[in-house]
């Protein structure tokens, strides 16, 4: 990102400058159980910093959170930065296998991990070789150091280490929906970048605004909601540690009266279909939603601000590029599509040849973005694939309409042509949800009895929906909906659909049968 300094800690930016602005009172984070004001947080994040260097800890070194959305994630994330020690978030719903597969891979030497979660990961860490301490989050230790009176030995005084705005500040692991995670290594400037792009210029976050994400904070997507955007203009967030089901969510927002709510597109799906839920509302000062993870289908959008009277802004990123990078605008909505590049991307569609194609046509996103990571961790090929030179290939096939909207049309190999036509799976699954029996759906390539590909769809149904008539039903409501030649042959009707951890629907998983 331009305009920074040579020598920049991203902590500087983030925290010391509300403190300096005379934000130190206000209200930072809560987590329904604790608050945080920006001093608090720039001394517990000064007393971590001593707490590194105190377990040995150098610069550059890796240490592992894998920690529940409460107050000590942002203490640990960005105590860890101010130090110059590279804080890699992990997502707390993986599986035994794939956190010694990146424990291993990042050789974390602290991990950090919240109470509730230290029993199932027991066993993991103790085959790790290059960890060294365990920290635990929380009231019982389990025998392991408790952050809690470690960080009470330490002084609040710390001299934040003299980083670069192009050095190594953190990593995230991609959420590996199709193999194992990759690490994505970010730099100091990009937090600033995410900022300074979507939050301001898109969302026009102000310091008087309360958040509340659906997103965990190890997310791409969650970071920059919760953490980044807020605190890049002293603003407050509430932190959610239980999982973000709709009565959750709307509890949340009755209680703390947000003014942006983040969510994704089977979040605001549920909320809007669930029975439990009709009467809850979004709150009286709720001014803005928004959505990334996945395409948001136009049905959702539209019924999300009928019932509400406030537009979800959808838009899409990656963990690559860190956060969301194509985006509706506030005044500028067209449910369907993804909008178009928040200002400071610019973006291109490319066919198989590397061509940029014309309004309609079918081609690969790249972007030219501000917050691209360096690139993968030990992977080197991949990262070759994917950053190239000033552009990121996302892997993503859209369509831009002469307005310079995007359309979404699905992952590169998700994508499949019937009788030499394109079929974009999103666009029949977007139909498919249109129907009044069906609450999710999601479509895949199958072989018919000559070889032949055509759709073959997986629908879950709604409370009280019944499967009498209703192949035939979703088959002619896709023929009218969006063409004779994509309706699905075979319906299948199923109890959930695979999913990764950030909603994205694994449609290889489908494939596999």
């Amino acid at each position: 990102m331009s305009g920074l300094p040579e020598s920049y800690n991203a902590v500087t930016w983030l925290l010391d400058r509300n403190v300096d602005e005379g934000r130190g009172d206000k209200l930072a984070f809560t987590d329904t159980v604790s608050e945080m004001t920006y001093a608090d947080l720039q001394a517990r994040s000064r007393r971590l910093g001593n707490l590194l260097r105190r377990l040995g800890v150098r610069r550059e070194e890796r240490v592992a959170m894998i920690m529940l959305d409460t107050v000590d994630f942002p203490v640990v994330f960005l105590g860890a930065i101010r130090a110059g020690v590279v804080p890699v978030p992990l997502n707390t719903l993986l599986t035994a296998e794939q956190y010694a597969y990146i424990l291993a891979d990042c050789r974390a030497k602290v991990l950090f991990v919240s109470e509730a979660l230290w029993p199932a990961l027991r066993d993991v860490a103790g085959r790790m070789s290059d960890l060294e301490h365990v920290v635990i989050a929380g009231d019982d230790a389990h025998g392991q150091k408790k952050l809690a009176d470690e960080l009470a030995k330490e002084s609040d005084a710390f001299d934040t280490a003299l980083t670069y705005a192009d050095e190594p500040a953190f990593w995230l692991y991609s959420s590996g929906s199709t193999g194992m995670p990759k690490g994505v290594r970010h730099v100091h400037s990009n937090l600033a970048a995410t900022a300074e792009t979507y939050a301001k210029q898109v969302l026009g976050i102000r310091e008087n605004d309360v958040g509340l994400s659906a997103a965990k904070l190890f997310f791409a997507y969650g970071l920059g909601n919760a953490l980044t955007f807020p605190m890049s203009v002293g603003a407050t967030t509430v932190l959610n540690s239980e999982r973000p089901t709709p009565a959750r969510m709307f509890e949340l927002m009755q209680r703390y009266n947000p003014s942006i709510f983040f969510g994704v597109p089977t979040l605001f799906a549920a909320m809007l279909n669930d029975d439990t839920q009709r009467q809850a509302t979004g709150g009286t000062r709720l001014r803005v939603c928004t959505s990334a993870g996945e395409a948001l289908p136009e049905s959702v959008g539209n019924h999300w601000k009928q019932r509400f009277g406030v537009d979800i802004l959808d838009g899409v990123g990656s963990t690559e590029l860190l956060h969301i990078f194509l985006s509706n605008a506030p005044g500028d909505v067209k449910y369907g599509t993804s909008g178009k590049p928040v200002p400071g991307y610019t973006v291109r569609l490319v066919d198989d040849s590397g061509t940029d194609v014309a309004d309609g046509e079918v081609g690969e996103l790249l972007v030219n973005a501000p917050s691209a990571a360096e690139g993968y961790w030990n992977q080197r090929s991949k990262s070759r694939v994917t950053f190239e030179g000033d552009w990121t290939r996302t892997g993503d096939k859209y369509t831009r309409d002469a307005e310079g909207r995007y359309t979404y049309c699905g992952r590169a190999d998700d994508m499949f042509k019937v009788s030499g036509i394109w079929v974009s799976p999103f666009e029949v699954e977007s139909a498919l949800i249109t129907h009044p029996a069906i609450l999710e759906a999601a479509v895949v390539p199958e072989a018919d009895a000559e070889g032949l590909l055509k759709p073959k769809a997986f629908v879950v149904l709604k409370a009280g929906a019944t499967t009498d008539g209703l192949h035939e039903a979703l088959k002619e409501h896709v023929k009218q909906s969006v063409g004779p030649w994509k309706y699905p042959r075979w319906i299948e009707v199923v109890e959930a659909l695979p999913k990764t951890a950030t909603g994205k629907i694994q449609r290889f998983k489908l494939r596999e049968g």
